[in-house]
């Protein structure tokens, strides 16, 4: 099964996956934004009866780590962890940007990206089929100049795609709110769960700070 709430999509899936086919035997994936704790179980639930299979039927569980929504990743994971522990079967992690670099389809190179805000995007590249680097929180402008550098024909995919419209009109761009359920499925099934850890990746400090001081407390004065 694999569960994705990282980015704008709440996905949950069933796949039979052999090599590089992943046939789809039930699915559920909407746009979402919020409500994705509440959906996901339903979800799961959904795609397994239409696949015919109980859950103790599941030989493993992939899970989309992030970069994304802070609470929408932690709700996947959450989930997909609680259900693994359940099962006894083990739950991988999978970049949501190397989800959408193999939903990018053949390319001579792909720069996966995730709309961050704040001028920013998460980004990965790709030439050839390997990665050129790890993901990174990047400028527009320093995005813009890895993206100039993949030349022509490259495909750039994600949500943040749609930043680099007017770069480089020779370029494919495909811009998807989730990785496609069907490359996740096979990033799971590929993925070694001794290596691929279901834990959060964060390119960037959350927005919220903790108080800097307790309720009640007295404010400190003032030099």
């Amino acid at each position: 099964m694999i569960v994705d709430t990282a980015l704008g999509l709440c996905t949950a899936g069933v796949f039979a996956v052999d090599g590089a086919d992943a046939r789809q035997l039930g699915l559920r994936s909407e746009p979402m934004v919020k409500g994705h704790s509440e959906r996901i179980a339903g979800f799961a639930r959904d795609a397994a009866a239409e696949a015919g299979v109980a859950f103790a039927d599941l030989d493993r569980i992939g899970v989309t780590v992030g970069p994304g929504s802070f609470t929408g990743l932690r709700v996947g994971l959450a989930f997909a962890q609680g259900l693994a522990a359940a099962l006894g079967r083990p739950v991988v992690g999978i970049s949501a940007l190397d989800a959408l670099a193999a939903s990018a389809g053949e390319a001579p190179a792909v720069a996966a990206l995730i709309d961050a805000r704040r001028g920013q995007v998460y980004a990965r590249f790709w030439r050839d089929g390997g990665p050129e680097g790890p993901a990174e929180a990047l400028t527009l402008e320093a995005a813009a100049g890895r993206i100039e550098r993949l030349g022509s024909g490259a495909v750039l995919v994600g949500s943040g795609a749609a930043l680099f419209t007017g770069l480089a009109p020779d370029m494919i761009l495909r811009l998807l709110d989730g990785p496609e359920p069907g490359a996740l499925a096979r990033l799971a099934a590929a993925a070694d769960p001794a290596f691929a850890r279901p834990t959060p990746l964060y390119l960037r400090a959350p927005d919220a700070t903790p108080p800097t001081r307790l309720p009640g407390q007295a404010r400190t004065p003032a030099p």
